[in-house]
């Protein structure tokens, strides 16, 4: 019997090393090119509408979207609202890293190519909402200047 065994190649095929140095090439290029505070931003669409919002929570746990300017309730957000929760959650944790407080009026931007996006001035993010599915979208879209305050809720209802 022969226990023998053939020696196994350690050297790769010359393509794959190939592929392999392109690869580690161009992590390196990314990750200096980040390391020195290089960023890509497009030009965005022309401005259709926007509004200045501050959301509040309410004392029955509602959130309260207000009109920056007027002070007016521009919407009632009732129930779970994850995603608006989340959405303000993300905004505000980057205020907190900042020590910035909560005081400085959210921007809702729409876009004329047909996006809509929540921007805080006071730190530079932004959140493109269409990104999330149209569902998700239509509750930022039913803040649009020209409508009347609706009272967006996700509890469930019984019917009888």
């Amino acid at each position: 019997m022969n226990t023998s065994r053939a020696p196994m190649s350690s050297a790769l095929p010359q393509p794959v090393r190939l592929l392999g140095s392109l690869l580690l090439l161009v992590l390196l290029a990314v990750g200096w090119a980040r390391w020195q505070g290089v960023t890509v931003r497009f030009e965005d669409a022309p401005t259709v509408w926007q509004r200045e919002l501050r959301f509040v929570d309410a004392p029955n746990g509602d959130v309260l979207a207000l009109d920056a300017r007027s002070g007016e309730t521009v919407a009632r957000f009732a129930g779970e609202q994850g995603f608006v929760r989340g959405t303000l959650r993300a905004l505000a944790r980057e205020r907190g890293r900042r020590g910035l407080g909560a005081d400085a009026p959210l921007q809702l931007v729409a876009q004329s190519d047909g996006r809509l996006t929540l921007r805080d001035p006071s730190t530079g993010e932004r959140i493109g909402l269409e990104a999330f599915g149209s569902s998700n979208l239509a509750v930022f879209a039913a803040l649009h200047p020209g409508t009347a305050a609706p009272r967006i809720d996700e509890t469930p209802r019984r019917t009888p």
